[in-house]
């Protein structure tokens, strides 16, 4: 019997082009990330077609930490629609603070 290899799913491409896009860095297993993962659920599903709400778990993706010069997690990188970065935050963002961030670059 053969079992497939468990393996985490590639990175998203960042920024979605054309689309504001919110990327969170961090990992499962830290805490403030853990505090943050329904709140990312949550701007997932609420701002579907609007936004790109993205996760990357640099802990499994450790070739993502210096692309995005990440120094601590977790991490939020904002980028307008035009795919430059817009706003940077380190540490655990409330839902209010990135629905703030959002707006700012023109998302509903």
């Amino acid at each position: 019997m053969i079992f497939a290899a468990e393996e985490s799913p590639l990175p998203p491409e960042v920024p979605v082009k054309g689309m504001v896009t919110m990327l969170d860095l961090g990992a499962t297993k830290c805490i403030p990330c853990k505090m943050m993962a329904p709140i990312i659920e949550e701007l997932k599903e609420e701002y579907k077609g609007k936004a790109a709400i993205l996760f990357i778990d640099v802990w499994e993706h450790r070739d993502e930490v210096p692309k995005y010069n990440i120094q601590a997690i977790p991490t939020q990188i904002f980028y307008a629609k035009n795919g430059e970065e817009a706003y940077r935050h380190v540490g655990f963002m409330d839902k209010e603070s990135i629905v703030a961030q959002l707006q700012k670059l023109g998302v509903e």
